[in-house]
């Protein structure tokens, strides 16, 4: 989408996997690193920046810019994706199925009840009615889920928030198409929309919940810092 020439996104993605092979491989220590501040940055852009890009459809046509905004939106969704995995492969599963239930919910109530336009100028098909169907259904799993594993029903927000960035995830990227002009983010799935359609709601969530496992850490680096510049 950033309409790169063949030799430049070949460069691109070629830096990309190769920084992260050698930070797998040769220094595990400070890739924990980049997982945590990458974890960080992505909090920052979708809690901050993102809202003020889709609440004004701002302009994102600097193939440089969206090039950053790639690298923002995938890698620290990517390494969320693996980190979680490594502490909890059900935690993994449920939220991502969070994601998958508010997006099927969305299009079905969307497509029998939808009239009233979400955001009409980024992705028409969106509705306000296909809003409120995604968040009948993820409140009855969360709910499901908190009966079954005897966890406070207050963890039923956390579920909200979930599906509310789900749906941030997937206005940014129908943006950043719109703006681009393409139809498809890709052509690896034809008919689906490309690789990123079907991640969309995943690359603004998993991060996000990466952030509040790892919140501690930000708190004590918080204290540290502070610590530093007021004590000396």
């Amino acid at each position: 989408m950033a309409q790169y020439n063949k030799i430049v996104s070949f460069l691109y993605t070629s830096l990309v996997l190769l920084s992260g092979l050698f930070l797998l491989v040769y220094s595990p220590d400070l890739m924990h690193m980049v997982v945590i501040w990458a974890v960080l940055l992505a909090a920052i852009f979708w809690l901050l920046i993102v809202p003020v890009l889709l609440a004004f459809s701002l302009q994102v046509n600097n193939p440089v810019l969206i090039g950053l905004l790639g690298l923002i939106t995938i890698v620290p969704f990517g390494l969320s994706m693996i980190a979680l995995r490594e502490i909890n492969p059900s935690l993994l599963i449920v939220f991502a199925m969070t994601v998958w239930i508010a997006d099927s919910a969305a299009y079905f109530a969307g497509k029998r009840f939808g009239k009233h336009k979400l955001a009409p100028s980024i992705s028409p098909g969106k509705t306000f009615e296909g809003v409120l169907g995604a968040w009948v259904a993820v409140t009855t799993y969360a709910i499901l889920l908190c009966y079954i594993t005897h966890q406070s029903y207050m963890f039923v927000l956390v579920f909200w928030g979930v599906m509310i960035l789900s749906i941030m995830g997937d206005l940014f990227e129908s943006l950043v198409k719109r703006q681009a002009g393409v139809k498809d983010s890709s052509s690896l799935l034809p008919g689906h929309g490309g690789v990123l359609d079907r991640i969309d709601g995943l690359t603004s969530t998993l991060p996000l919940v990466m952030f509040l496992i790892t919140m501690p850490i930000y708190y004590n680096l918080y204290l540290y810092v502070k610590a530093v510049i007021f004590h000396g």
